[in-house]
Parts: structure tokens; sequence; C-alpha cells
């Protein structure tokens, strides 16, 4: 059995996501960052977009309406109009990452300011029903690994078609 993660180790865990999409954006580069590992799928600059709207409309923006609101009703947002309407294939990746960690730095001062009497302030989610911050601070990094395997993901299917032999290494 595991103990509950504490709001800093959160914003701990909030840092190494940054951390690894600052390092993997940097490196795929904006044309890279535009690649789609099949019809349907997401690019690289469209799973930083999805994680910035995610910051905004659900954990951050969640919290801080949980902390300012009693008991707030909170309505569910469409993800994939959302990502539609972004438009985050065709941007820069560079300008897509700074604007993420705008929004990451605000998280994570939310998550060291929070304190034992927070973490129980709840909200109604209007498709998932009660919501503790305790239940969103942990939501938000299984989440965000997530995503992170999402893009990383991406750069392996990238590369996949070009390793030659090396490709019975992985047994796939």
């Amino acid at each position: 059995m595991t103990t509950e993660l504490t709001p800093e180790q959160v914003a701990d865990f909030l840092r190494s996501t940054s951390a690894l999409l600052e390092a993997e954006i940097a490196a795929l580069g904006d044309a890279e960052a535009r690649w789609h590992p099949a019809p349907g799928e997401w690019c690289a600059n469209e799973v930083v977009g999805h994680l910035i709207e995610s910051e905004r409309r659900g954990f951050n923006g969640r919290i801080k309406r949980i902390l300012d609101e009693d008991n707030p009703r909170i309505e569910p947002w469409d993800q994939v109009a959302v990502a539609r309407e972004r438009k985050d294939c065709d941007r820069m990746a560079q300008s897509l990452w700074m604007e993420f960690m705008g929004l990451r730095a605000d998280s994570v001062r939310l998550m060291q300011s929070l304190r034992p009497t927070h973490l129980d302030r709840t909200c109604v989610h209007g498709k998932v029903g009660v919501l503790r911050v305790r239940d969103l601070m942990h939501e938000w990094v299984h989440h965000d690994r997530n995503h992170t395997r999402q893009l990383l993901a991406n750069v392996q299917a990238r590369v996949w078609p070009h390793m030659g032999n090396s490709q019975k290494f992985s047994g796939e």
C-alpha cells in the first residue's frame, strides 16, 4: 500500500514533467513536433496544447475554483473541440513550450501554497461527481505521465522505420 503524495511532492512531479517536455521539445524542433504517428493521432505540439488546456481548464483552474468557492459545480470541457480550435500543430514548438511553462510555474506555486485544510475541499464535476483537491492532485501527476508517455511514443514511432535490423532488439 502506498501513501498519498503531499502537495510538495506533487509540485516536484510537475517540475519533473516540465523538464522532460522542455528537453523533448528542444530536441524535436518545429518540423518534428508537427509529425503525426498516424491519422487522427496527436503530434507532439498537440500533446503540449492539451497539457496547456488541462492545466488551465482542469487541474490548476479547478483547484483555484475549489479554493475560492464552496463546493462549486464544474462542467466538463470538450477536449477534442478545444484541440481542434487551438490549431497547435501549426504553431512553433517553443511558443507552445513557453505558454505551458508560464502556466506550470503558477501551478507549482499553487501546489506549494496548499495546506492540509485545503486538501478535502470539494467540487461537483458534471461527469464524475464529487472531487477533492487531493484527488485532483493525484490525477494531475497521472495525467502528466500519460501524455508524456504519448509524446515519447511519438518519437519512438518516428524513428522506428529507420532502425533496420535493430528493430529486432525491441521484440515488437
